[in-house]
């Protein structure tokens, strides 16, 4: 598999403090990769070294195959787009404006700032001050300077920290959108597991500087997966029959939480409570939080 990024042994020290330690990155080539992990778990951090915002106290980065050393950091990231923290702006300016201003510093095409526009959806208000967007635009707008040049790589941090659910949508959709039209890997950092839900391909996991996962989406999935949450019409009866098939559980409010079943296991089981008169009206997953899969992550470390 070709990667668009890829780090080796990637680390940051400060002082006696390693807030990221051994980091192996590797970022499929025009796909959305999730970066994940609890505030103040080393991912802005990373993110960072990637960019060469910050100084790498050990390993190496690689980026679209090339190696990132002093001498061909600006031409290697000339090809990547970021968003860190919050956008920058000038408030008294229009969006279009603010644009421009961009084009000149990375030397591309006026004809780009319409194409941006159009696909982060500000044609409309390309002519308003930016002091008077909402949060939502601020940071669509930050993410047409960032696509500015048709990067091969975007990197964000956090994109829809602050917004509201039609703002994150939107930011959702559009950077689900980016591979496929513009053949573009985007490289995503949130602290949210449903978030990623909604985005990435594939996911990587960093706890206290170590990244403790990565893998694509549905091989987390199982990780996440936990126990079966099972409400019956009589309680009773479906008691009797989860103990007469050696199925343990546990009474939670309304429900019988159970342990997790396979598919095969679940279907009998069920069936078994239906011909037996428990009146099962309801059968759900109950998803591990992200708290909790970290926990389970952490001590498989070595494994992973």
């Amino acid at each position: 598999m070709e990667y668009m990024v890829e780090t080796k042994g990637l680390t940051k020290q400060y002082g006696d403090k390693e807030v990221v330690k051994d980091v192996d990155l590797k970022v499929p080539r025009a796909c959305v990769y999730g970066f994940m992990g609890p505030n103040g778990a080393g991912k802005s951090t990373t993110l960072k070294m990637l960019l060469g915002l910050i100084q790498i106290s050990a390993g190496r980065v690689t980026i679209g195959g090339e190696a990132v050393n002093r001498n061909n950091r600006i031409a290697v990231l000339k090809e990547t787009g970021s968003l860190i923290e919050s956008p920058s702006y000038y408030g008294h300016l229009t969006g279009r404006e603010n644009l421009e201003i961009v084009k000149t510093l990375k030397g591309v095409s006026k004809e780009e700032i319409d194409q941006v526009l159009k696909l982060v959806r500000l044609m409309e208000q390309q002519d308003k001050r930016v002091k008077e967007y909402s949060l939502g635009m601020k940071q669509r707008l930050g993410l047409a300077e960032a696509l500015l040049g048709r990067p091969s790589l975007l990197i964000l941090d956090e994109p829809t920290n602050g917004l509201d659910p039609a703002g994150i949508q939107e930011i959702r959709e559009l950077i689900r959108e980016l591979p496929g039209r513009m053949g573009m890997t985007v490289l995503v950092s949130s602290h949210l597991l449903g978030e990623m839900d909604q985005m990435a391909d594939y996911v990587g996991i960093i706890n206290h500087g170590h990244l403790i996962f990565q893998d694509k989406l549905e091989v987390l999935h199982e990780h996440s997966r936990g126990s079966l949450r099972l409400c019956a019409m009589n309680r009773t009866v479906a008691l009797e029959i989860l103990k007469r098939e050696g199925v343990s559980c546990r009474i939670e409010e309304e429900a019988l939480e159970l342990p997790r079943l396979t598919d095969d296991a679940t279907a009998r089981l069920i069936g078994c409570l239906c011909a037996g008169g428990a009146g099962v009206y309801r059968v759900e997953e109950k998803q591990k939080s992200l708290e909790e899969i970290f926990l389970s992550l952490t001590g498989r470390r070595g494994s992973l």
